[in-house]
């Protein structure tokens, strides 16, 4: 089959002088997700027209504007224009000359999908496993932190009413309304392993035994998970009570220089946790709730923690069986 004609979009974007940190982004994205992997977990779940009506859009070009939704934080609308506009985020779609961008309805149809059938979940067990097999997530030893995800205090929706599920919780002096993202980070590679969510007002420590592996010899955590071996959940469980829980003291108690040292050197290690709430935040954007409800929201944060784990794997040049990502030679 002959390719096709380059369009004039595409010899103007050969012909940049640089490229773009969207358009490298995308083809770090590209290289090193599992299409096929992903595509066969989720196709039994996808729609199937029975050859009436409409044809379905491709199931790998909604799963990758779904993808473009949760790297830029867009609303269905916005992320069907940016398709529409941008010529990276079009290229990254992969779309047969001829087809039109899906619009924002088939997009959102689609993300329901995604959230009542739990397949972040699915597809996030499903990656952790292959980091573990392909020996690129190592064992025994998880690091455990979690960051709020603001919500808005507006009631001008459809019920007049705030999110019934989201909560206040003071940490400092600052007040913040809305979420709780709590993961697990293995201590060694830094990548996410285990993750829960929860409204602002509950506690890091009632959730902290639900991020500790089965295989963990020793637990890392910042100052707020002090008492952690007091928890019945901890003591009453053989495994959990057998765990080296290395806590940061709270600063007013460090009082030696070698008290210091102890403390500098597990905040060297516990510190891995605070680069994957800075891709969430800072590269991807997720600093506010952008649904209503937990479910929703945990949905489109298990697809950025998932995202965290390439981006990451990718910064350090390793694909998910262990090999190289790009040739260096």
């Amino acid at each position: 089959m002959a390719a096709s004609q380059p369009s004039f979009s595409d010899i103007e974007h050969e012909s940049a002088r640089r490229t773009t940190r969207r358009s490298e982004f995308l083809n770090i994205m590209e290289e090193i997700i599992v299409w096929d992997e992903w595509i066969e977990l989720i196709r039994p779940h996808y729609y199937s027209d029975g050859g009436r009506g409409r044809p379905a859009k491709e199931l790998e070009t909604m799963l990758r504007m779904y993808l473009l939704q949760v790297w830029f934080t867009l609303s269905d609308v916005g992320c069907e224009e940016a398709c529409i506009d941008s010529y990276a985020m079009h290229s990254f779609l992969k779309l047969k000359p001829g087809d039109e961008v899906p619009d924002a309805t088939t997009l959102a149809n689609f993300r329901h999908m995604m959230e009542q059938d739990r397949l972040g979940e699915l597809l996030f067990s499903s990656l952790t496993k292959c980091l573990k097999d392909g020996g690129v997530m190592y064992k025994g030893g998880t690091i455990v932190d979690a960051t709020f995800i603001e919500s808005t205090y507006s009631t001008k929706n459809t019920s007049k009413k705030r999110d019934t599920e989201m909560h206040q919780a003071k940490k400092g002096k600052t007040w913040h309304h809305g979420m709780k993202l709590h993961i697990g980070v293995d201590a060694g590679t830094g990548l996410p392993h285990t993750l829960t969510t929860t409204s602002a007002n509950i506690h890091d420590l009632d959730e902290a035994h639900r991020l500790i592996r089965d295989d963990d010899v020793v637990v890392y955590g910042d100052a707020g998970y002090r008492g952690i071996k007091n928890r019945a959940e901890v003591k009453d469980d053989e495994h959990l009570s057998a765990i080296d829980y290395r806590i940061n003291e709270m600063r007013s108690k460090i009082k030696s220089d070698t008290d210091k040292a102890i403390e500098n050197r597990k905040s060297s290690t516990r510190c891995k946790v605070e680069h994957v709430f800075h891709v969430i935040k800072d590269l991807f954007g997720l600093r506010k709730t952008p649904y209503r409800g937990l479910a929703k929201n945990t949905e489109r944060l298990i697809w950025a923690v998932m995202s965290v784990s390439l981006y990451l794997l990718a910064m350090a040049n390793r694909r998910i069986d262990g090999s190289p990502l790009f040739d260096t030679t």
